[in-house]
């Protein structure tokens, strides 16, 4: 046989390989899903939203609250609870070390940036998926705390039945796509206000700007962080599928106010509308309307210019100063030098 038809013989042999491929490993249908449609006539320009009083524990708005919505990087709030709970039954601690496998080094999507056989305290793993919603890191906490990510999710699914998520589902750690895995907004709102009960301390996970690791710095998503008064938490998340997801918390003076916004269209609707949210309930809270939805339709509410890269700007300054790491080189080479 010629080597041309050698070639050819080989070129079919591929193509067919590759075609056997995709019918046996389909993509995702969420891998190309759009985010889902703001309903008609909503109050927010967001595909469903919860707002809460966290003192009265009274729901003060809903929009299409029962809308099943892939939940995205959510998803690390239930992994970063069970492990509090871990840490909290004493079988662990912030302090224990934690070594991450390849399995977590190499996952897709957002990531702190861990490699094989870092050996990294449980804390800077936490700050990992809250910070940099590092998916490597969800994935090295979930194996660390239920022995594997699969096993960890089973954990995950029935801490949110007993939480009260009666129409959720998850299939990971960290919020990759997965088209059976889906929340409502009435869920996260039931995962974060149980999670604040139990660990009222992880805000401070939540709220930390920027985080370096290495050489490399990642920084928080949260809009409101620094540009919202008393916002300090919670958690952003995106996929093409959810469209952006936000749970955010603010107080104002005694009042503090929990909501949930899934399907924003873009970054700057999700931060927008979450200001309106806030404004709106601390509105009815201090008695000058007569209801979130009225506020939002009728009151004059504050026009608010958000910073979206505010927390990227400090990480950009926080960069710019030397790692312990880099400190140490310099100090060698001057030593060197001497």
């Amino acid at each position: 046989m010629s080597v041309r038809g050698i070639a050819a013989r080989i070129g079919r042999w591929l193509a067919l390989t590759v075609l056997v491929a995709l019918c046996r490993f389909p993509a995702p249908a969420c891998a190309t899903a759009t985010a889902p449609a703001v309903p008609q006539g909503a109050f927010l320009e967001v595909s469903s939203a919860i707002l809460y009083d966290l003192d009265t524990e009274a729901i003060l708005f809903e929009q299409n609250a029962d809308a099943r919505i892939p939940p995205a990087s959510l998803t690390k709030v239930l992994s970063m609870f069970l492990a509090l709970d871990h840490i909290k039954a004493g079988q662990a601690n912030l302090g224990s070390t934690v070594t991450v496998s390849r399995e977590a080094a190499f996952e897709r999507g957002s990531r702190m940036g861990l490699r094989p056989n870092d050996n990294l305290t449980l804390q800077e793993l936490l700050l990992g998926m809250a910070v940099s919603s590092g998916n490597d890191a969800s994935t090295a906490v979930a194996e660390f705390v239920g022995g594997s990510a699969p096993a960890f999710v089973r954990m995950m699914n029935v801490k949110a039945r007993q939480i009260g998520m009666h129409d959720s589902s998850f299939r990971n750690p960290h919020g990759l796509p997965d088209q059976e895995q889906y929340t409502t907004a009435r869920d996260m709102l039931a995962l974060a206000r149980a999670y604040l009960r139990a660990h009222p301390f992880a805000l401070r996970f939540h709220n930390t700007p920027a985080l370096r690791y290495r050489d490399s710095v990642t920084w928080n998503k949260n809009p409101l962080l620094g540009q919202y008064e008393g916002a300090d938490g919670l958690k952003t998340g995106w996929i093409r599928a959810s469209g952006y997801n936000l749970i955010f918390t603010a107080s104002h003076g005694k009042k503090r106010l929990l909501a949930v916004i899934l399907g924003a269209p873009d970054v700057e609707s999700r931060g927008n509308e979450a200001c309106r949210l806030l404004d709106a309930g601390f509105l009815v809270c201090g008695n000058q309307a007569v209801s979130v939805a009225s506020a939002l339709y009728n009151a004059p509410l504050p026009q608010r210019n958000l910073d979206l890269k505010k927390n990227a700007h400090e990480a950009g300054v926080y960069q710019a100063q030397k790692s312990p790491r880099q400190q140490k080189r310099s100090a060698t080479r001057k030593n060197r030098g001497r």
